[in-house]
């Protein structure tokens, strides 16, 4: 294997100083997820220095850990692992690798950034380009100020296609991470309300998007959503940066990119589109119409990054949801028969919420039982937080949920709209709806789990699969 990294490379990278030399195959700067031959970073945080983890990571394998000189001329000599590799600044160093790797690749770069769905399009769009080419993506969604430099330090220099998520809820933070990544395309997937307590206004959630256009040159590609209110906004603040290529994507009749129909079953979604005018009939492996949407955003990337499009799209058959984003799980139950489990517990919006419940309503509908919704807090909507749970009322309503049951003082304001007309559960925590719940769920009913990943959705999750266990032992 060829190494990522070397004591020569690291040192031309850092202008620190290897004490010995070193050949590793990955970096990592968190111990307990070291691998035999990666390279420690030992970043002092907020909250946890790296430094007092050296040992942990010689013990998992690393192949050396890069130090700060401070810490290393006082207790270089009682470090287990050898050899270090030494510079003023750990955090620096980091970055300092991130530009190196970025200097020494001939790979085509994709950003994505967006309110909903950055994830599953950027893992989207690495399973389609790697028809083409060796891919190198973000790992799950280390997409901040720490995760997107560290992605790019691990790109393997023989990698045709590097895929990096960026993420943020503050303005100012997407910006220097696209000027550090100056990715060949990038792709905004929406702007949503989303983050509105550190925003003014959703036009100022639109422009900290827009700031993945800061590392695009004029020759670059932004993919965008047609159908979005802030789509002329966007398109604006991409003219600012020169950026002469722009591809859309969505249900708009201009979108170069265009959803035409999409017919959601239990086993996917049949996807009609056009393509730059052209009648264009696909298969993706996972039900919902936001699926349909991102797989457009998806095709246009490849389309973008000069890729074919046509023999991306046989990829997304194969395609299933991640735990937390989606993933559908049959639960056999302790008194006899199935449920449906979709765990949408990693994060919640409005939007994503009502994308949420449409699912619910179409798989209960195939599988013949109750629609279930389990809501938690949608966090991080500002003043308006009330008005905006309220408001999914009509969405509970329309796709007929027959029981929901929600949890956090937000979503007290849904349970009071909806009193009355559904039959609705409120705790406190979301521990507090597992009894209910579990005592409630029978055969061929469908339980959906979504909530902002701070209101802690993941007990119920987990109690759900606790109840196929026990059925199972």
């Amino acid at each position: 294997m060829t190494a990522l990294w070397t004591e020569t490379t690291v040192e031309e990278a850092t202008n620190g100083r290897s004490t010995a030399p070193f050949s590793a195959s990955g970096v990592q700067i968190d111990s307990r997820f070291v691998q035999p031959g990666d390279l420690f970073i030992a970043i002092r945080g907020a909250k946890q220095d790296g430094h007092a983890f050296i040992d942990n990571a010689a013990e998992a394998g690393a192949a050396a850990a890069v130090v700060a000189k401070d810490w290393a001329d006082k207790y270089a000599d009682r470090a287990t692992l050898t050899p270090l590799h030494v510079v003023d600044d750990t955090f620096d160093a980091l970055y300092d690798l991130a530009r190196s790797a970025r200097a020494r690749t001939h790979a085509k770069l994709a950003a994505v950034t967006g309110s909903m769905g950055k994830t599953g399009t950027k893992d989207g769009l690495a399973t389609a380009l790697a028809v083409d080419g060796p891919v190198h993506a973000t790992s799950g969604n280390q997409n901040n100020m720490y995760g997107l430099p560290l992605t790019l330090a691990r790109l393997p220099e023989d990698a045709a296609f590097g895929v990096f998520e960026i993420g943020m809820d503050h303005a100012g933070e997407i910006e220097p991470l696209s000027a550090l990544l100056r990715p060949h395309l990038a792709i905004i997937t929406t702007v949503a309300p989303v983050h509105l307590e550190f925003f003014e206004s959703v036009e100022g959630i639109a422009d900290a998007k827009a700031e993945i256009f800061a590392g695009l040159s004029p020759d670059g590609v932004a993919v965008l959503p047609r159908d979005n209110a802030h789509f002329p906004r966007l398109k604006a603040k991409a003219a600012e940066q020169g950026i002469r290529t722009i591809i859309t994507f969505g249900t708009h009749a201009e979108a170069d990119f265009r959803l035409i129909d999409a017919m959601t079953t239990a086993s996917g979604t049949e996807i009609m589109a056009s393509i730059f005018g052209k009648r264009f009939l696909y298969r993706h492996g996972i039900p919902g119409i936001q699926w349909a949407t991102n797989s457009l955003a998806i095709l246009a990337a490849v389309h973008g990054l000069g890729g074919d499009y046509r023999r991306a799209s046989d990829t997304f058959m194969s395609m299933q949801a991640g735990a937390g984003r989606g993933k559908q799980t049959a639960i056999a139950l302790p008194a006899g028969g199935n449920a449906t489990l979709i765990d949408e517990s990693y994060n919640a919006n409005p939007d994503a919420v009502r994308a949420a419940l449409a699912v619910l309503d179409m798989a209960a509908g195939s599988a013949g039982g109750r629609r279930l919704a389990v809501l938690g807090d949608m966090r991080e909507l500002g003043p308006n937080a009330p008005q905006m749970h309220a408001g999914l009322a009509d969405a509970v309503i329309s796709h007929k949920v027959d029981r929901l049951f929600c949890c956090g003082p937000h979503m007290e304001h849904l349970a009071q709209a909806l009193e009355g007309r559904v039959d609705t559960m409120h705790a406190a925590k979301s521990t507090g709806l597992i009894q209910a719940l579990t005592d409630t769920v029978g055969p061929g009913d469908v339980v959906m789990v979504k909530g902002s990943l701070g209101t802690n959705m993941k007990p119920i999750v987990e109690a759900m699969l606790d109840l196929d266990a026990a059925a199972r032992e």
